[in-house]
């Protein structure tokens, strides 16, 4: 199989494809995905309608280069078992940090699986169709193409496939914030956010010119001179976000139980022990 997309969601999404279609229209797909063939599609409702260019073929009384309409969907979700999902993603703090930044999170499929579901398609059933080229097959080559195409957009848009299953991606993330977990790592993340540096002129330091000030030693060592009040630290919104964001159970944790609760634990030791002055 040439390669038509770099992640693993999107390379299982194309597995499922090609697990039923024809070799030849899939490498005739692959050719009009790369040569523009496709030139127009857009997703609505979580249908994908497409404009394909075909090729000119006597044999099904084609002499003159036509313009097919191709749609593409996947089976949707029914909106009680997203409600079902996000109660079990209410509960993952690496997975809802990985989503709320437009990621796809590693073992989403678990969360899926856990209910009897998946998010990403595993056969044909999951698939449906449909072409207004003269070709009987089912995915055709046009289709195929689309296909690869959208393939290929998964992988620089994730939350997409949530889309193509029936959630959008703003019904996702709103969904998300509504969960106690969800809510309180958006805030935490909106607290970390960079401000944007402000433009300069130059990358060097330009020297300036001061007026040099008469100081006497008593007055600046002087015992009257005190420290200016600093204010408490405030605490964060969230304990440890950045142990949070790891997830219950990161690749280097090989215990049993949870990695949050473990390390919220120890904080809390440290932090009475503080307290207390040991």
């Amino acid at each position: 199989m040439a390669q038509m997309s770099r992640t693993w969601w999107g390379e299982k999404f194309l597995k499922a494809l090609e697990a039923f279609t024809d070799p030849a229209r899939l490498g005739r797909g692959r050719s009009y995905a790369r040569g523009g063939k496709v030139k127009s599609y857009e997703i609505a409702g979580g249908e994908v309608t497409a404009k394909v260019r075909g090729s000119i073929n006597p044999y099904f009384g084609v002499y003159k280069e036509p313009l097919y309409t191709t749609t593409v969907q996947l089976r949707a979700i029914p909106p009680k078992q997203w409600d079902r999902v996000i109660k079990n993603l209410g509960t993952r703090a690496g997975m809802i940090t990985r989503l709320l930044l437009n990621e796809m999170p590693e073992g989403i499929e678990t969360v899926f699986e856990e209910l009897g579901l998946h998010l990403l398609p595993t056969s044909r059933q999951d698939f449906s169709n449909h072409c207004s080229c003269p070709d009987y097959a089912n995915p055709c080559k046009h289709i195929a193409g689309v296909y690869y195409l959208l393939a290929a957009r998964l992988d620089k848009e994730p939350l997409l496939m949530f889309e193509l299953r029936g959630l959008s991606r703003e019904q996702l993330r709103a969904a998300l914030l509504k969960t106690p977990l969800g809510r309180a790592l958006a805030e935490s993340m909106a607290g970390e956010e960079a401000l944007d540096p402000d433009p300069i002129t130059s990358y060097y330091t330009r020297p300036q010119r001061v007026e040099a000030q008469a100081i006497r030693y008593g007055d600046y060592w002087g015992e009257g001179m005190t420290l200016p009040a600093e204010p408490p630290p405030a605490l964060p919104l969230l304990p440890a976000v950045l142990i949070r964001k790891a997830g219950d159970y990161p690749p280097f944790w090989n215990q049993d139980r949870s990695f949050v609760e473990t390390m919220a634990e120890l904080y809390e030791r440290v932090r009475k022990s503080n307290k207390d002055g040991l």
